[in-house]
């Protein structure tokens, strides 16, 4: 069983950052692919970034791309998302998940096994 809990949410200004943390459980953190993902109330949940075990390979939405870095900690095994020049329709509960093993670089939900109960961000405007 593996757990996830993310940390770093709160209330920003646009135009500021902030920092997502997500702490994992298990000795096996670097075998997996991990990704961010986000819902906005009424909306579905949607892709934000996606890493490779090895943290050598990333991808990113294109409404985050250039703003948003992923990163991972494997050794501490916790995955990061440093969130720069925000924007309000940012505003929503950000979720780490754990890629099913075997799985590279995805941006489907379908494709994650392990979720965690998310953090909220909101970007005031």
């Amino acid at each position: 069983q593996v757990q996830l809990v993310e940390s770093g949410g709160g209330l920003v200004q646009a135009g500021g950052s902030l920092r997502l943390s997500c702490a994992a459980s298990g000795r096996t953190f670097s075998n997996y692919a991990m990704g961010w993902f986000r819902q906005a109330p009424g909306k579905e949940r949607e892709f934000v970034a996606a890493i490779a075990g090895s943290g050598a390979r990333t991808y990113y939405a294109d409404s985050v791309k250039g703003r948003f870095t992923i990163s991972r900690d494997n050794p501490k095994n916790t995955l990061y998302l440093q969130m720069n020049s925000l924007k309000p329709e940012d505003t929503a509960v950000y979720h780490c998940a754990k890629a099913r093993l075997g799985v590279a670089l995805t941006t489907n939900v379908g494709s994650y096994n392990y979720w965690g109960q998310g953090t909220q961000v909101t970007v005031s405007s």
